[in-house]
């Protein structure tokens, strides 16, 4: 990094509120390497598509899109307003949102062409049966959803956004889960099992 470069980020982190610079620089990484897990997603969805299978509750998926950015929004408008310290509760937020990119970067890669962040299912999609989809249940949905909003809003300080959003999104949430469930049951075990007779 260069001389200049160096002063202007000082500059700028003095301008901006110094620390609250930093939290809403973690939050805008965190949705970068978001949008990064997206273009992954958008390649396996045509595939998927390209190839026969289908996609399952288009509307709970476009609910799940909006409070995840609104919540990102709306802890980043919580952060400035409140000028958040960096203080405890900041590093177990970084802490919980460190332990979910490595959770998302594993289930995306444990499940390679098929993982999207839309409820879809190829051609006669088998069950995975890896330790961890034995072991957890939703794995990406409690392991790694769950701890980044928790993570942000408490780096965020944003309690505010963890009251009035956090509810609504474990609705959606819940639905996302009963419709993967309805269809593990009568979709995915039944052509494992067909698979293995």
């Amino acid at each position: 990094m260069s001389v200049a470069s160096e002063v202007a980020m000082a500059f700028i982190i003095n301008c901006m509120g110094g620390i609250v610079m930093v939290v809403s620089l973690i939050v805008l990484g965190v949705f970068i390497i978001r949008l990064y897990f997206l273009k992954i997603s958008k390649q396996n969805e045509k595939k998927i598509l390209e190839n026969g299978g289908k996609e399952y509750g288009v509307a709970n998926s476009k609910r799940i899109t909006i409070l995840h950015i609104l919540f990102y929004m709306m802890c980043i408008i919580e952060a400035i307003v409140r000028k958040t310290e960096f203080d405890i509760y900041g590093i177990i937020g970084v802490i919980l949102i460190g332990f979910s990119l490595f959770m998302l970067y594993t289930v995306s890669n444990l499940l390679k062409g098929i993982w999207t962040i839309k409820l879809m299912l190829v051609n006669n999609h088998q069950y995975n049966d890896h330790w961890l989809f034995r072991t957890v249940k939703h794995p990406n949905y409690f392991l790694n959803i769950t701890p980044e909003l928790i993570g942000i809003a408490l780096l965020c300080h944003a309690k505010l956004t963890a009251i009035v959003v956090l509810p609504l999104y474990a609705i959606v949430m819940y639905i996302r889960i009963k419709e993967e469930e309805r269809l593990l049951k009568e979709v995915i075990i039944p052509n494992t099992k067909n698979l293995n007779i």
